[in-house]
């Protein structure tokens, strides 16, 4: 009942309506949303006023149509797209250097990412948002025309899971619970989030929390009853994980005999460039150490930062 009444008080005179009816539903419209007059006074002495829009924050991009790509780092590294100090967010870089896409770095966090995790890539034409995990299918659609070569190699899983477990493990460790790059830590992750020094140790407690959850996960000597971390192994580990991908790679210029470098090498290229590189302030870096000793992984970090930063 309510709503058919309503209806008729808001749609528009039919063909048939008479001029009279027309007027009388008007004037009830009028009457039932008409601001009342005390209140009509005030904003007739008063008139809203429509201010201009703030100007966007300066380390906003100034080709909007440019793609723009949210990783960690600083506002300086940024602007002249140097690596990301986060691994994951280096990899993504690089594999979009390596396939000529050209984009901007902007300086970001977790909670500024839709899928709470970094990197994401906001599309220049489209504005589409594209997260870390699909940044390869996101690439592989730009490159209309042009067939994306993938590696067939039987052994991509087992080396690939080197990074992931092996490699990524000690990275954690190394960065996030050992003591002596505590400073290092605070600089990259903590500094930047607040300035109180209470909720600086809130932050450094909830990140190294996560790496320990992350380290005893992937860990296949922890168990949830006996949760362990052996420094020695986990050094262990990462130290066979560096020869096998320094024997597999052997002479060649790029992973699995590839004519181009991939996602894997992009991979690789992300730990190698952060734990050799002059970026990182390591103030203990047994891994940097490690990958010195094999000189096809010191050429390949080499070719890829000649070629694409």
């Amino acid at each position: 009942m309510f709503s058919d009444s309503y209806s008729q008080w808001t749609t528009m005179p039919n063909d048939d309506t008479t001029e009279e009816q027309a007027k009388d539903k008007r004037s009830l419209y009028d009457t039932l949303f008409s601001i009342p007059p005390p209140l009509k006074h005030i904003f007739d002495r008063t008139p809203l006023v429509t201010y201009a829009a703030n100007e966007l924050p300066s380390r906003s991009p100034k080709n909007r149509n440019r793609n723009i790509l949210h990783v960690f780092t600083s506002p300086e590294d940024a602007r002249n797209g140097r690596p990301s100090f986060n691994p994951a967010c280096l990899k993504w870089q690089t594999y979009l250097k390596i396939n000529g896409i050209d984009f901007a770095t902007v300086e970001s966090n977790n909670h500024a990412s839709p899928s709470g995790s970094l990197p994401f890539l906001i599309a220049g034409e489209t504005g589409e948002v594209v997260a870390g995990n699909k940044l390869k299918r996101w690439v592989a659609a730009q490159k209309k025309g042009e067939k994306t070569k993938e590696v067939e190699d039987v052994r991509y899983e087992a080396y690939a899971s080197l990074l992931d477990q092996r490699i990524r493990r000690a990275w954690l460790y190394q960065l996030y619970l050992h003591t002596s790059n505590a400073s290092l830590l605070h600089d990259l992750y903590i500094r930047s989030c607040s300035s109180n020094p209470f909720v600086q140790m809130t932050i450094a407690h909830q990140l190294r929390s996560a790496a320990t959850s992350e380290i005893l996960k992937s860990n296949p000597s922890s168990s949830p009853s006996h949760p362990t971390i052996d420094e020695a192994e986990i050094m262990r580990d990462a130290e066979e994980a560096f020869a096998a991908l320094a024997e597999m790679l052997g002479g060649r210029e790029w992973f699995f005999g590839v004519e181009k470098p991939g996602v894997f090498d992009a991979s690789v290229h992300a730990y190698l460039e952060l734990l050799i590189g002059e970026g990182m302030q390591w103030k203990e870096n047994k891994l940097g150490e490690m990958v010195k000793k094999y000189e096809g992984l010191m050429k390949h970090r080499e070719g890829v930062k000649e070629m694409y930063f």
